[in-house]
């Protein structure tokens, strides 16, 4: 199922995944690019007013291949490689199955309420190192569609958004709510430059899981728009996506606010294979 800037895909097992074309994110905030295709990939390059260029490479599907960024000096440092790996490039193929990591902390450290949490709180979550060891390097794929990898590392539940059932909006008085939250990554930047955060979108159980996955998605595009529009947090910075009603927080079938959420987690030592 395409839609702009997103398809949906159901594989022979009957699970359904969605992939954006990461282009179109940066489109969407107004960066105009300039594209060039050769061998079955297209390279966009965005230019900052400073000269800052940030070039991501796609396939032929929108799925992004690299990402990297180039200094006033044509000094290149790449942020996602998310090239397979001698791979044909079927989903399951990314799925990592990895044993549940043990938690060493209490739970409501592991994952956090942003709504009860200070700065403070929020930055040593996100900054804070892979909660079991990092076998190796993954792809951004990987990351995205394996859970026992993603729970690896700690995360922020956004609970101080509230969206609406069937919506993806974000009202300008809940949109300052993400203050606190582009504080803490802006923190995070300014010490390392080139961290990478997945920006994750969820849906509780109502309605059709391909519509739910579309919903997520655009709730996590939302944010990520917020975030760099509103609180000037790099976009290339940010990668987002919509897992549906597959991690539901409150184990409900019907309507439930807190089950329609985006969550954050920095996912640069799983890009990178470092446990600490």
């Amino acid at each position: 199922i395409r839609e702009p800037g997103r398809t949906i895909i159901r594989d022979d097992d009957g699970r359904a995944i969605i992939r954006r074309d990461e282009d179109q994110r940066f489109r969407d905030l107004g960066w105009q690019g300039r594209a060039e295709r050769r061998d079955g990939e297209t390279r966009t390059v965005f230019e900052r007013p400073d000269g800052t260029r940030i070039v991501t490479v796609t396939d032929d599907q929108g799925r992004l291949i690299r990402r990297s960024r180039i200094g006033r000096d044509d000094r290149e440092v790449v942020i996602i490689d998310n090239t397979l790996r001698d791979r044909p490039g079927r989903f399951a193929d990314d799925v990592v199955v990895l044993p549940p990591p043990p938690l060493p902390i209490p739970r409501e450290r592991y994952i956090v309420d942003a709504e009860r949490a200070d700065e403070d709180l929020i930055y040593e979550t996100i900054m804070a190192p892979p909660i079991a060891a990092i076998p190796r390097r993954y792809t951004l794929d990987e990351v995205r569609y394996s859970p026992d990898l993603r729970a690896r590392m700690r995360s922020v539940d956004i609970d101080t958004i509230n969206f609406d059932t069937g919506s993806w909006q974000v009202t300008p008085d809940q949109a300052q709510r993400l203050a606190v939250i582009a504080d803490s990554i802006r923190r995070v930047l300014q010490s390392s430059p080139n961290e990478v955060f997945l920006v994750e979108g969820h849906t509780d159980a109502v309605g059709s899981d391909v519509d739910n996955l579309s919903l997520s998605d655009r709730r996590a595009q939302s944010v990520a728009e917020i975030l760099t529009r509103d609180f000037r947090i790099p976009p290339e910075n940010l990668t987002t996506q919509g897992y549906g009603e597959q991690y539901l927080k409150v184990q409900t079938q019907g309507a439930s606010r807190e089950n329609r959420r985006v969550t954050l987690r920095r996912i640069t030592p799983l890009l990178t294979g470092q446990s600490r």
